[in-house]
């Protein structure tokens, strides 16, 4: 399974990315789903992946060979965020016709992609490319984007993220969300991969979060220490409050 994040913020964009992918409980293993591509000195782009592993890493490969090539169309050569998102979705769709023979009713060869980042002097932003090949941006009101295994660590996204929160604040938020859903699901885990992306700078600082982290461990135990005081501070209740008519 995965998890990926991506925050736009007015300060700028943060991505977290777990590194586990499983076949299996006998078959887990670790691999990037956070890619950096700086195809040109006006532009970046990050690149997050769930979904079929081999999808995702032919569609990189296509994306490299493209730009090694000079091909008409490539990350090179796309004047906008949103055609670049469609460059990547029509490769996503290719390998995946190419391989769909090959797969049972049970599995399919699809790959899903959070592509953000900076084309020239465009406001950076974030955008979900589907398996379909089309795409949406984060909205105003919930500025973030997830794929993979997203329902345990939205909420938390939900209350802790809007555009004008700081950069720090916005990366505590979603290592938390991250720690949620690690705790809830297996497939996901350490470590993170983590980039932060300042406008105008057309180059990712990027790190990695790895199990056992100092700070990883304060958040895990700062959650665990405020759930169960939030428990214990949880007003009284009795079956009377629920009594109904019906």
């Amino acid at each position: 399974m995965t998890y990926c994040i991506a925050i736009r913020l007015d300060e700028g964009l943060v991505f977290v990315a777990d590194t586990r992918t499983n076949a299996g409980v006998d078959n887990v293993n670790t691999y990037r789903k956070l890619h950096v591509l700086t195809p040109a000195p006006d532009r970046l782009f990050v690149l997050q992946s769930a979904g079929n592993l081999a999808t995702t890493q032919e569609v990189l490969d296509r994306i490299r060979r493209d730009l090694e090539n000079g091909a008409e169309t490539s990350l090179a050569t796309v004047g906008h965020l949103f055609e670049a998102a469609l460059y990547v979705g029509r490769l996503s769709q290719e390998v995946a016709r190419g391989h769909a023979g090959a797969f049972s009713n049970s599995r399919d060869a699809t790959a899903t992609f959070i592509l953000g980042g900076q084309v020239g002097d465009e406001a950076p932003d974030i955008l979900l490319v589907y398996p379909e090949g089309n795409y949406i941006r984060a909205s105003e009101e919930r500025p973030f984007l997830q794929i993979g295994e997203a329902k345990y660590g939205k909420f938390l996204l939900e209350v802790g993220v809007h555009e004008d929160v700081d950069m720090v604040t916005a990366l505590k938020v979603a290592l938390s969300s991250m720690i949620s859903t690690a705790r809830a699901n297996l497939s996901v885990g350490p470590p993170y991969d983590v980039g932060i992306y300042l406008p105008g700078a057309h180059a990712l600082d990027h790190f990695r979060v790895v199990e056992g982290s100092p700070a990883l461990v304060r958040l895990e135990r700062f959650w665990s220490e405020r759930l169960v005081e939030g428990m214990n501070q949880l007003p009284a209740i009795s079956p009377a409050d629920f009594e109904s008519d019906v």
